[in-house]
């Protein structure tokens, strides 16, 4: 019976959500606040955790980041009231399973849970061939790439077909969410090493103190709390791909060591005097320039061009708008498999929402939303109740940036003449958009549309 932990300060939603998890089977507790929580933790194991992200006393992201370091085996789910993709790619990184919109309803935390054990089985297995953390995720059964039709995804497919025969590292440059991993993985099933092990590391989850234990592995009595001999990643991998994500979140003193288990293709665990060769190709993925954290000098120059034999840059979804369909309906068959749904097509006027909206969490967003809209759906078609609020509403987090930063009160002459035609220009020459967000009403941009000579049709 797995056991799981509610964290939230709303009582009336921890008696709800309890009383709905014992009836599945689950054992549960509840706690108020983050202390509360970190109470319990430390005298049980949960298999679960479901925190709200505005604790009383800290929040849900400091939870997790507790979590993460002290219980990394718990599958930690965090909800919020306040829908922010900046926040879920951040909570992502640090190791949480899912980033859950409030008001949610039970049977979508219900489909998370479920979800969340079933990839806590997965990493157990690869425990249990090594592997402690559960930071590492080995590749076990072959895997779905999506072939989307925009001209940016078939160059992607050209740059894969190209480099994935041969020998060389490559760098994947592109925002969270677009499918770096994917990509990764595609490389590795076209390789030469395609019967050999896929390992792949979220290099942002890596302390500094134990990144040498987590890349090289160590032995027993090595060091306060290294209980049994561990296999590191760099020896799981060993005739098989290595990918690491995030790259460029390693501390500057890992890369040295980086750097030197690469040139010299050895490894020595932790605590040990015997070196061990290791054969591995290595793709690496990154959401920021790395040439431009060079420049800065919080990434080796040598260790970038160890790395950077073959780019390939992924678009944001935002600038492929063509693939948004692929997704949706690809991640629409998907959804119904996994909730047994048959919500079987997606209507016209939705899909006129996905195509006006932004997508800042790229594919990952698009597959969240999906699966939640064919759980929500009564009918066979995806209804309008069943999307987020930032979606029906046309704006997403950037608009509130742009609407700070692009208020009209006060501004004169050409810079808002300039202000206007971007924003209509980012909102597809929706008025009614484009006014909200430079606070303004519709009447006063028309005249200012006229008074400039703006072609906004």
């Amino acid at each position: 019976m797995a056991r799981i932990l509610i964290v939230d300060d709303d009582v009336n939603f921890c008696i709800i959500l309890k009383s709905y998890l014992g009836k599945k089977g689950f054992e549960t507790d509840e706690a108020f606040s983050y202390h509360e929580a970190i109470g319990l933790i430390k005298v049980k194991s949960y298999d679960v955790i479901l925190t709200d992200f505005r604790l009383p006393d800290k929040t849900g992201m400091e939870l997790l980041t507790d979590i993460s370091d002290n219980n990394p085996q718990s599958v930690v789910i965090i909800m919020t009231a306040y829908a922010d993709i900046r926040l879920a790619v951040k909570a992502i990184k640090l190791g949480a399973f899912e980033f859950v919109t409030k008001p949610v309803n039970p049977d979508e935390i219900y489909m998370y849970i479920k979800n969340g054990l079933q990839k806590q089985d997965v990493e157990n297995k690869v425990v249990e061939q090594g592997s402690q953390t559960g930071r590492i995720r080995m590749q076990s059964q072959p895997f779905e790439y999506v072939y989307a039709s925009s001209r940016e995804s078939k160059s992607i497919h050209n740059y894969i077909d190209l480099v994935a025969p041969t020998e060389m590292s490559v760098i994947i440059e592109g925002e969270s969410g677009t499918g770096k991993e994917y990509i990764a993985r595609k490389i590795h099933e076209q390789s030469k090493r395609k019967s050999q092990s896929f390992v792949a590391i979220d290099c942002g989850a890596l302390s500094k103190e134990l990144a040498g234990s987590e890349f090289f592995g160590h032995i027993k009595g090595s060091f306060t709390g290294a209980v049994n001999d561990k296999t590191g990643q760099f020896e799981a991998a060993n005739g098989g791909t290595l990918f690491l994500d995030e790259i460029g979140n390693l501390s500057y003193e890992v890369q040295v060591k980086l750097l030197r288990a690469i040139q010299e293709r050895k490894i020595r665990k932790i605590g040990s005097n015997k070196d061990i060769n290791v054969d591995v190709r290595l793709i690496t993925a990154t959401n920021e320039n790395l040439l431009h954290a060079v420049k800065k000098g919080t990434f080796r120059e040598d260790l970038f061009h160890r790395l950077n034999e073959f780019a390939i840059v992924v678009p944001p979804l935002r600038e492929r708008k063509e693939d948004i369909k692929v997704f949706t309906g690809f991640f629409l068959e998907k959804a119904n498999e996994e909730l047994h749904k048959k919500v079987e097509f997606i209507p016209e006027n939705i899909m006129e929402y996905f195509l006006n909206y932004s997508w800042p969490g790229n594919i990952r967003e698009v597959k969240n939303v999906i699966r939640r809209a064919v759980l929500l759906s009564d009918g066979n078609s995806i209804e309008k109740g069943s999307l987020p609020n930032e979606i029906i509403n046309g704006f997403d987090q950037d608009d509130f940036v742009i609407a700070d930063q692009n208020d009209l009160k006060g501004q004169t002459g050409k810079t808002e003449k300039e202000i206007i035609i971007s924003m209509l220009q980012k909102t597809r020459y929706n008025k009614s958009k484009a006014a909200r967000l430079l606070n303004i009403d519709r009447k006063t941009l028309y005249n200012k549309i006229k008074l400039y000579g703006i072609i906004a049709d």
